[in-house]
């Protein structure tokens, strides 16, 4: 076995067994190549070099290097060296794309109709409406580095065991402390495990409860990605109506074991669900010997009203699974959640966490540990929820104001975004209006793509986490004017 590092990357040639040593090295350098681990114009070895490497003949690697070179893989520059041809990359993937083999390798049906959502484009647009995203210039950045610092010092990484798949102790402790004392949730340390972000905590969950051909109920309007992922677990998803009081329990279809609830703050429309609602639903799932997965997932930030208390608090039948996160308190890149179920769950949730990744990044969860413990989590929640209710505060009056004609403010007392329905004498088509709007470098959501069941709502998401509070008039200007041009009649 011989190594070579090229660019920082050790490509391995093995001359093992009998045969032509020159035809080995050619075979390794050009499956190097194909697959992207010898990138465009990277610089080869010399042929004596490699050799001496690979204890072999000059002439059998200069064999090797002249057929890669004849085959359009390699070039030579005489008094420079040997380096990867600028094309030979794109050409050989291309050809991997289409070699005939690679069509008979299919992954399930279903997956064809669960696109991976498209990615946040790199550039922001001028006035940025989109919903879940919070404002990273909040984000007390000095002190988080501190805290990573600290986690990163030498006897804090001396350990290279592998870790408890439940996550930090201390990052649960504290987790179960702030959740307790903010959101009122009965939870200990040890009925806390540490995801990566809400997503996930909702995968381990239909992994334990969910079998194919189940069926599961989902709010309607709701969160796309929660149904595509039930969906991708084999169960058949059932739509229920959100009302003004939040999920209509009496529409909840017979044999529903689970049913996945925004309550403090439901997603998309904004509105809580009433105390009444949830007891309601409780009793349900008591009845029904069903579970709810209860996702609070930004109702941190809360600008009039009391919050009421959460399902997983007022339920005394242990059929709730709490799910949190800190991707809208602190950033979405952190990838941190967390779930807390009932007590016979437990085992099963921590045995699929392993087997998904065995546990999350020690470093990440100390600091936030930390972070949770030393009151700065609470501080910079206070701070953000200032900066987010002055922001609220002007969507809300452009809403009721110019864009009044159009549209229908759903009220709201929590989270990063608001709702409007289109209005009922208004002859609008959103999504021509919301075209016209990005051309102009304003991005907002249409309240029609977090529809599936017929006949669906009409009308607009806006999100206030990315957007600075100077821009927001001019953001609503230009949503004005988008719907001026789509007005149909």
């Amino acid at each position: 076995m011989g190594q070579y590092t090229l660019a920082g990357v050790d490509v391995q040639i093995s001359l093992d067994g009998s045969g032509d040593l020159a035809a080995k090295i050619y075979r390794q350098l050009h499956d190097a190549v194909l697959d992207g681990r010898l990138r465009p114009g990277e610089r080869l070895p010399p042929t004596r070099e490699l050799a001496q490497r690979l204890a072999v003949s000059r002439n059998t690697v200069a064999a090797a290097y002249e057929r890669l070179v004849a085959e359009g893989f390699l070039v030579g520059h005489v008094g420079a060296g040997t380096f990867v041809c600028d094309e030979s990359l794109h050409r050989s993937r291309s050809r991997a794309r289409h070699a005939p083999g690679g069509q008979d390798v299919q992954a399930r049906p279903l997956w064809a109709d669960l696109p991976a959502q498209p990615p946040i484009r790199p550039v922001a647009p001028r006035y940025n409406f989109r919903a879940g995203i919070p404002d990273g210039r909040l984000f007390p950045l000095e002190a988080w580095r501190r805290l990573i610092s600290h986690e990163l010092r030498p006897a804090a990484i001396a350990s290279t065991e592998y870790l408890e798949p439940a996550g930090h102790p201390g990052l649960r402790a504290a987790i179960a402390r702030y959740v307790g004392v903010s959101r009122a949730v009965r939870t200990g340390a040890d009925d806390v495990l540490v995801t990566h972000g809400a997503q996930q905590a909702i995968d381990l969950v239909g992994r334990v409860l969910v079998e194919p051909g189940s069926r599961v109920a989902v709010e309607e309007p709701g969160y796309p990605p929660v149904r595509r992922l039930f969906r991708s677990l084999g169960a058949r998803v059932v739509g229920v109506p959100v009302d003004a009081e939040g999920l209509d329990v009496a529409a909840i279809p017979k044999g529903i074991k689970l049913v996945y609830v925004t309550p403090s703050h439901q997603f998309p429309l904004g509105t809580p669900m009433s105390l009444a609602r949830r007891s309601a639903l409780l009793a349900w799932a008591e009845r029904n010997r069903a579970v709810i997965v209860e996702d609070d997932y930004d109702s941190e930030f809360r600008f009039s009203d009391r919050p009421l208390e959460p399902l997983q608090s007022l339920d005394r039948a242990g059929r709730v699974i709490y799910v949190g996160s800190f991707s809208k308190t602190l950033l979405p890149t952190l990838r941190l959640g967390f779930v807390v179920a009932p007590a016979s769950l437990q085992p099963a949730l921590l045995s699929a966490k392993q087997l998904s990744d065995w546990h999350g990044d020690p470093t990440t969860q100390g600091a936030l540990a930390r972070f949770i413990d030393d009151g700065l989590l609470a501080r910079h929640i206070r701070k953000a929820t200032k900066a987010y209710a002055a922001r609220h505060e002007r969507i809300v009056a452009g809403l009721t104001g110019e864009l009044r004609e159009w549209l229908r403010l759903v009220p709201a007392a929590a989270g990063l975004h608001v709702c409007a329905r289109l209005a009922p004498s208004a002859t609008v088509d959103v999504a021509a209006a919301l075209r016209h709007a990005r051309q102009d470098g304003m991005v907002a959501h249409d309240l029609a793509g977090f529809c599936a069941e017929p006949p669906g709502q009409s009308g607009i998401m806006l999100g206030f986490g990315a957007i600075q509070l100077d821009d927001i008039v001019a953001g609503l200007g230009v949503l004005a004017r988008g719907i001026r041009a789509a007005v149909v009649g």
